[in-house]
């Protein structure tokens, strides 16, 4: 990266992102980052993330119209964990919930429906 700062992408040439966002602090998602991702997010001010089930790349929201528009990009003090904050447009989550985090570990349900996941990935 040509600020100075380097990101340590492992083995598995991956890093957790946590996407947050900017104006309520809320962790909207947790995804994983390549070298490529992190690039195109900082070219076009969009999060991008690689998926590990699909071995792709990918845009948030490139489907559902639910894009990331990212404010800043921070690193740990490990430099292996990067946290994006967002501007997130509509839900985070593909559920169709304001952020992935939507459920207790008692399993209570408490997050807003923003959209119908039927109507959005047909």
């Amino acid at each position: 990266m040509n600020d100075g700062i380097s990101v340590d992408f492992g083995e598995n040439g991956l890093v957790p992102a946590i996407a947050q966002d900017v104006e309520t602090d809320e962790v909207l998602m947790l995804a994983y980052v390549s070298p490529e991702a992190l690039e195109r997010t900082r070219e076009t001010g969009l999060a991008h993330y690689y998926s590990r089930s699909r071995d792709e790349l990918w845009q948030k929201g490139a489907s559902s119209g639910h894009r990331q528009h990212v404010a800043e990009i921070r690193v740990d003090c490990d430099e292996d964990t990067l946290l994006y904050r967002v501007e997130q447009e509509g839900g985070a989550c593909h559920t169709g919930r304001t952020s992935c985090f939507f459920r207790t570990i008692e399993g209570e349900d408490v997050g807003e429906r923003v959209f119908d996941p039927d109507d959005v990935y047909e």
